[in-house]
C-alpha cells in the first residue's frame, strides 16, 4: 500500500469514530503492556472506543507513525484529534485531564467524575 492510501484509512479511522486506539493486539488482547494500559483507562473510565491492531499491516504500523508524527504506540484520537501515547494518556488520566478531555470532546463516559 502506498502512504497514502494508508493516511486515507487511518484518517477514515479517526473521522469516523469518536474514540480510536491505534494498539499493538486488540482490545480483548492487548500485545504490549503500553497498549494493555491505555485500554484499561479507557475500560475504567468506560469509553467507548475502536482498537485497530497495528501489528495485522506493516503499512498501518509504519502509516501511523508518519500520520501523527509520533514514534510510538499506542495512539490515542478523540474527536478526530491526536491525544498521545501510553505516558501521556496515563498522566492525562491520573490528573483528570483525560476525563476533562474527553467531556470538552462531548465523549460519554460511564463514570462522570
Amino acid at each position: 500500500m502506498s502512504d497514502n492510501i494508508t493516511h486515507d484509512l487511518i484518517q477514515n479511522q479517526v473521522s469516523s469514530n469518536d474514540v480510536v486506539l491505534f494498539m499493538k493486539g486488540t482490545p480483548q488482547f492487548p500485545q504490549c503492556g503500553f497498549s494493555g494500559r491505555v485500554v484499561q483507562i479507557l475500560d475504567h473510565l468506560g469509553v467507548n472506543f475502536i482498537g485497530v491492531n497495528v501489528l495485522e499491516n506493516d503499512d498501518l504500523r509504519e502509516g501511523i507513525k508518519s500520520y501523527s508524527n509520533w514514534p510510538t504506540i499506542p495512539q490515542l484520537y478523540v474527536k478526530g484529534e491526536f491525544v498521545g501515547g501510553c505516558d501521556i494518556v496515563t498522566e492525562m488520566f491520573q490528573q483528570g485531564e483525560l476525563q476533562q478531555h474527553l467531556s470538552s470532546k462531548n465523549v460519554v463516559t460511564a463514570k462522570a467524575s
